[in-house]
């Protein structure tokens, strides 16, 4: 009796199960009574067809920071600027390291300063690194040495910078002042930038002037200097001079012992604000005061004159230093190079050849240091 009794439970309970799922057996009252309040809510809609859902594509997540409150991103990229200014600062100005050894500086007179370390006492000797800068003031000069590169004497109110000073290239800056260099490097080693002109030195001794306003005047002693702006060079050899000017580059060289005359028309027309006419002029008074070495001169102006003085040029100069075999009229009329370099050549100046060996290697100004 007491197995047929919790059977009849069983079968009970079952039923009253099923009305739960799908509404059979018998209706509990509880149940009833929660779905009469539940009624209203329920869903009397088609349940929906999965075959006809598109394809559910991930959406595209937008950027947090964008999504932050406006006043906080400007406040983060901000902060973001304030780093990278100051790394971008901190790299420029940091002390240049393993860029090749120092300069000795000795001091000639009065207290050179080497950045803001003054040079003082008669046996005083300092250093000049790369990206350092050598000043004297009016009363003040030094020497700079380099046991495999040359000395410069560094004379009053003048600024020096040493920008790189590797292996078979040492280059100073002349910002301003005087330098007076002797060289016993091997050609195109020592360079000077100034501020209208790159100078090259080809075994040589020389003076650099450079005033205020950045125009440059170069006298050489021995050997000879290339001078360079973009594609305007000059060759300055033992006894010559040539000035240079801010925007135009050095100008024609030529021997002090030439007339007065020459020189005034000289400077006219290299550096004269002057009308074609004008540089016709000065042209005949170049032409018609030249002496023999003012070959070096009219050599020059072979490629500074227009198409149409060139013959003028020529005839005077093949009448004080004749050309060469191999060098004709119809040839340097058209600029011929190689022709223009074997009359060079022929003055007895030097070799142009070592001018194009080593020109490319310096001729474009490096970046600062400071």
């Amino acid at each position: 009796m007491t197995g047929q009794k919790v059977h009849r439970e069983q079968k009970e309970l079952f039923m009253k199960d099923d009305y739960l799922w799908d509404g059979s057996g018998e209706p509990d009252p509880e149940i009833q009574k929660l779905e009469k309040v539940l009624g209203r809510y329920r869903h009397d809609r088609p349940a929906p067809s999965f075959e006809n859902i598109v394809e559910v594509r991930p959406a595209k997540i937008r950027s947090r920071f964008l999504n932050f409150p406006l006043p906080f991103a400007f406040g983060a990229a901000a902060a973001i600027l304030v780093v990278a200014v100051t790394l971008i600062l901190f790299l420029r100005l940091r002390p240049v390291h393993n860029l090749g050894p120092a300069w000795d500086v000795a001091r000639l007179e009065g207290s050179p300063r080497v950045g803001s370390k003054a040079i003082r006492g008669n046996a005083a000797i300092g250093k000049l690194g790369v990206g350092q800068t050598l000043e004297t003031d009016d009363s003040s000069r030094a020497a700079i040495t380099f046991d495999e590169t040359g000395r410069v004497e560094v004379e009053r109110s003048s600024r020096l910078r040493l920008v790189t000073n590797g292996p078979g290239h040492k280059r100073l800056s002349l910002e301003r002042g005087t330098i007076r260099a002797t060289i016993w490097a091997p050609p195109g080693e020592f360079v000077v930038d100034t501020p209208s002109a790159v100078a090259v030195d080809l075994g040589c001794v020389y003076t650099l002037h450079v005033d205020d306003s950045g125009a440059g005047l170069l006298r050489t002693t021995m050997g000879w200097v290339g001078f360079k702006l973009s594609g305007h060079e000059s060759f300055i050899p033992a006894g010559a001079v040539c000035a240079t000017r801010p925007k135009i580059g050095p100008g024609t060289p030529y021997f002090e012992e030439a007339t007065p005359a020459f020189i005034e028309a000289l400077s006219k027309f290299d550096f004269g604000a002057n009308t074609p006419a004008e540089r016709k002029v000065l042209l005949g008074i170049i032409l018609a005061d030249s002496r023999e070495d003012d070959a070096l001169t009219l050599w020059h102006l072979l490629s500074r004159v227009t198409d149409e003085d060139r013959p003028r040029v020529y005839d005077r100069l093949a009448a004080l230093a004749p050309p060469p075999a191999g060098v004709t009229h119809e040839g340097i009329l058209r600029l011929d190079r190689q022709m223009l370099d074997s009359w060079w050549n022929s003055l007895g100046y030097g070799d142009v050849g070592l001018w194009r060996m080593y020109e490319h290697d310096w001729s474009q100004r490096p970046p600062r240091t400071k």
